[in-house]
C-alpha cells in the first residue's frame, strides 16, 4: 500500500498544476499504525515531486493508544508539527459504548507526552449529541480539555448512519438520542465555554487558539486546490473533482495502470456556486460579496430569492461585505445551506 501510495504521488504531480504545497495531512483513516520509516518515505517523496515551502503545516491523525513515547519522539523529527488525536470523549462509558479501544486515562496520557515530545499544535475530536450525555458532563470534557491546553478541538454532534452499531441499537431500543432542545443546550455550551477560555469559533465544527486555525482545513473550506492520494482519497484542482478507487486491493491494482480515480467530474458553474455555498458559509468568513458577484446573474438571483428570508428572521447577516450565519443561524446551518442551493 505504501509503494502504490509513493507510486501515485510520482505520476499525479502536475495535478495541482505547479501549486506551492503549503500543507501535508496523514489521515481519512489510521496513519498511526505507519512504521516511522515509511513516514519518512512519503514526505521525501512529496518533498521530492511538489514545490513545498520551507514551512508547511504537517499533520498526523492518531489514536491515543498508538502514541508511545517512543513514537512520538521520532515522529517529531520527520517535521511532522500538528498532532490531530481521536478523543471523542474522557469518559470510560462514552469510550466503551462508541467501542473505542483506549481508555479516558490513556487518552489524558496521549495528549500529555504528545506536548512533553515537544507538539506545540494539537488537535483533539470530542462527540456531542451522545445517548445519556448530560449537560453536565458535557461541560466536564469540555473543562478537560481545557486544562490540558490544547490549541484546537473539533466538536462533532453524533450523526447516526445507516448499518452502524449506533443505527442498530437506536432501532431495538437499546439507546436514546438526546432530546433536540438538549443538544442545542450542549451546541451553546461548546461556544460559551470556548469563548470563554480563548477560542475562535472559525468553522462551525472548529475552534482553535489564535494563530492555531487549521492551514490544511481551510484549504477545503476556502475553496483551494488540493490532491488526495491513497484509497477513497478526493482530489480538486478548480475545475475538476476527482476520487479515488475505494476498495484497497483494486486501488492497488489500478496503480500499475496509473489510473485510480473512481470517477472525476468537470464543475459547471452551478457545482462551483453550490460547493461555493456550502464550504463559505460553515465559516465566520462567510460569503464573499465580491466573489459571489462573479457567478452569472442567473445565480446571483437565485440567492437573493433564497437568502430573503433568513435575512428577515435574523438567521444570515451581512457583515463587512460579507454573509454570515448569526448565532441563531448557526443552530440551523445545513438547511439554510441547502435551500441556497442551485438546484
Amino acid at each position: 500500500m505504501v509503494s502504490c501510495i509513493l507510486d501515485e504521488l510520482k505520476f499525479r504531480r502536475d495535478f495541482l498544476e505547479g501549486d506551492t504545497v503549503d500543507t501535508i495531512y496523514f489521515g481519512g483513516g489510521t496513519p498511526s499504525v505507519l512504521e516511522i520509516s515509511e513516514i519518512v518515505d512519503i514526505l521525501e517523496v512529496i518533498h521530492k515531486n511538489f514545490k513545498v515551502v520551507d514551512e508547511p503545516e504537517i499533520t498526523f491523525e492518531a489514536n491515543p493508544d498508538d502514541l508511545s513515547e517512543a513514537f512520538l519522539r521520532q515522529l517529531i523529527k520527520t517535521g511532522i508539527n500538528r498532532l490531530s488525536i481521536g478523543i471523542q470523549s474522557f469518559f470510560d462509558d462514552d469510550l466503551k459504548q462508541m467501542h473505542r479501544i483506549h481508555s479516558a486515562n490513556e487518552a489524558k496520557n496521549a495528549i500529555l507526552k504528545s506536548q512533553a515530545s515537544g507538539f506545540n499544535n494539537i488537535n483533539i475530536d470530542l462527540i456531542y449529541g451522545l445517548p445519556d450525555l448530560t449537560i453536565s458532563k458535557w461541560n466536564n470534557n469540555l473543562e478537560q480539555a481545557f486544562k490540558l491546553n490544547i490549541q484546537h478541538l473539533s466538536l462533532y454532534h453524533l450523526t447516526i448512519e445507516p448499518r452502524t452499531v449506533y443505527s442498530h441499537w437506536l432501532k431495538k431500543g437499546r439507546i436514546k438520542l438526546p432530546e433536540e432542545e438538549q443538544s442545542i443546550d450542549q451546541f451553546k455550551l461548546l461556544r460559551e465555554k470556548t469563548r470563554d477560555n480563548g477560542f475562535i469559533h472559525y468553522e462551525i465544527s472548529n475552534f482553535a487558539k489564535e494563530g492555531f486555525f487549521s492551514r490544511h482545513n481551510l484549504t477545503y473550506w476556502q475553496g483551494g486546490n488540493y490532491l488526495g492520494v491513497g484509497p477513497s482519497a478526493h482530489s480538486y484542482n478548480g475545475t475538476l473533482r476527482g476520487w479515488n478507487i475505494a476498495n484497497n486491493r483494486k486501488y492497488i491494482e489500478a496503480v500499475t495502470n496509473k489510473q485510480v480515480l473512481s470517477e472525476e467530474e468537470i464543475l459547471d458553474e452551478k457545482t462551483r456556486y453550490n460547493d461555493y455555498v456550502m464550504t463559505s458559509l460553515r465559516t465566520m468568513w462567510g460569503i464573499d460579496k465580491i466573489r459571489l458577484n462573479q457567478f452569472s446573474d442567473t445565480i446571483l438571483k437565485i440567492f437573493a430569492e433564497a437568502s430573503a428570508p433568513f435575512f428577515q428572521r435574523g438567521l444570515l447577516e451581512n457583515k463587512n461585505n460579507t454573509v454570515v450565519l448569526t448565532e441563531k443561524g448557526f443552530l440551523l446551518a445545513d438547511s439554510i445551506i441547502s435551500e441556497l442551493f442551485y438546484v
